[in-house]
């Protein structure tokens, strides 16, 4: 127990690596140690682990996806790559057919993006399969605002009642009250 509170207190949780130690720079009221990292190597660092190595596929593919034009953005709901293949999923069966015809610039986009991005080297397909996916892209659509329709009044509620029977007349004066109040 009092390692892991000596590993908590000078900053080295799960193998991060934080160290603190006392301040060596102060510019504008802000302390600057050379032993702090940022959360972005922070981040990196966890990445880069091996159990989060579906983190970085992921942030590949959707390099993958900001490199094709909204039009194909829009077609295609998720991709994948699995033993040399580029899986396409697309969201509507029209898209199918276009993107099969476009199955050289699906793959040249993605050698181009393995050859050029060191993180996404484990990128590389032969062959491309365009397929009709059920499932709609992660990007989230507008939603429309579903209420319900509301009306004016048009009833005034001034209408004479003539009604010898008390419960009925009880019943009508209560509908005069609603229409006033629904004006």
């Amino acid at each position: 127990m009092r390692d892991l509170f000596s590993r908590i207190t000078i900053g080295h949780i799960d193998g991060i690596g934080l160290m603190s130690a006392p301040c060596q720079h102060h510019t504008a009221k802000r302390c600057y140690n050379h032993f702090m990292k940022n959360v972005s190597t922070i981040l990196t660092h966890l990445t880069n682990q091996p159990q989060f190595k579906v983190l970085k596929r992921q942030k590949c593919y959707q390099k993958y996806l900001s490199l094709l034009g909204k039009k194909w953005q829009k077609a295609i709901a998720f991709v994948y790559v699995r033993n040399d293949t580029l899986f396409v999923a697309v969201t509507h069966p029209g898209f199918k057919m276009e993107l099969h015809y476009n199955r050289d610039l699906l793959k040249s986009v993605l050698t181009q993006l393995s050859s050029l991005d060191s993180d996404c080297q484990m990128m590389r397909a032969e062959k491309v399969v365009v397929f009709a996916s059920k499932y709609h892209t992660i990007i989230p659509k507008k939603d429309t605002p579903s209420t319900i329709p509301y009306y004016h009044e048009s009833a005034t509620g001034t209408f004479p009642l003539e009604i010898e029977d008390e419960a009925l007349k009880e019943r009508f004066e209560k509908t005069k009250e609603l229409i006033h109040c629904n004006r």
